[in-house]
């Protein structure tokens, strides 16, 4: 029974052992072992790796791209224009002793991260123009920021993938007073149009009056021209009948008087018995007209 209960604490024993000197690599990891404080081994292959019990640690990292967003900051452009600017980036742990060395926690190579591609994108965007990030020049911008940082960043064991604008606003003060100045500009350029409008419609009126006139004056000219001509051609063709039959003719005077006359008149007409207009009404007022 003793030996018995021996071999299963040595069996127990001797797993403990085992479960202390062996770790697992996994695919996306990389393993430095750590002893008594010194980094002795790198592991990069995936799989089941040793270590000394009790003296060894083992601390993983990541080999995938890792994020890094850092803050919203303004940056005063080399127009002096202040710009609020959002980057992020991609960056992978490639040197694991370099990394503990340098930075050993994930949030202390993020805080430098973070400090190195600001420096870099204050740099950068220092001495380029506002319109310079609304142009084709903005991805040269982004590779000089890439470059530096990348520079910068391999100390730390770290390597930066990537690194892009991700929103690059004007503060909204700045945004306020330009928007105020564009809309007062708008204002401006729409006064002047209604003003060049309203010149442009007097001047339409006043060749549009002009034309009236011209035309108006053209037509009467005609029509008293044309009324002349049809008098004179009346007074002819009156004057060749007078002179063929003048009864005739004032008799046909008469009833053209008569019927203006009594067409203008009232229902009561008082007229003088004496009147020659009544010539042709009166006691033997039978005339023979017949030509």
């Amino acid at each position: 029974m003793n030996r018995r209960n021996a071999a299963i604490g040595l069996g127990l024993a001797l797993a403990l052992l085992a479960a202390l000197s062996l770790f697992t690599v996994d695919q996306t990891e990389q393993a430095l072992v750590v002893r008594l404080g010194k980094p002795v081994d790198v592991q990069r292959d995936p799989g089941l790796h040793t270590k000394l019990p009790f003296v060894d640690t083992v601390l993983f990292y990541d080999t995938r791209l890792l994020p890094l967003e850092p803050p919203l900051e303004q940056i005063i452009l080399g127009d002096q224009k202040r710009l609020e600017v959002q980057v992020y980036a991609r960056y992978q742990i490639t040197d694991p002793l370099l990394y503990y060395q340098s930075v050993r926690t994930l949030e202390q190579a993020r805080s430098q991260l973070t400090q190195i591609v600001s420096s870099a994108l204050r740099r950068a965007l220092g001495q380029v123009m506002l319109t310079a990030l609304l142009s084709e020049e903005r991805r040269r911008i982004t590779d000089i920021v890439l470059q530096e940082s990348i520079a910068k960043a391999k100390p730390l064991g770290i390597t930066i993938a990537d690194v892009r604008i991700r929103r690059a606003d004007l503060p909204p003060e700045t945004s306020q007073a330009i928007y105020d100045r564009m809309k007062s500009e708008r204002q401006r350029q729409a006064k002047e149009l209604r003003a060049q409008g309203f010149e442009w419609a007097q001047q339409i009126q006043s060749r549009a009056d002009h034309d009236r006139t011209v035309i108006l004056s053209e037509a009467q000219r005609l029509s008293l021209t044309t009324r002349g001509q049809g008098d004179a051609e009346a007074n002819r063709i009156y004057a060749q009948a007078f002179g063929r039959d003048p009864r005739f003719f004032a008799f046909y005077r008469a009833m053209q008087t008569y019927r203006q006359a009594l067409a203008d008149a009232g229902p009561t007409l008082v007229l003088s018995p004496n009147s020659d207009l009544l010539k042709y009404f009166g006691p033997g007022a039978t005339h023979d007209v017949r030509p």
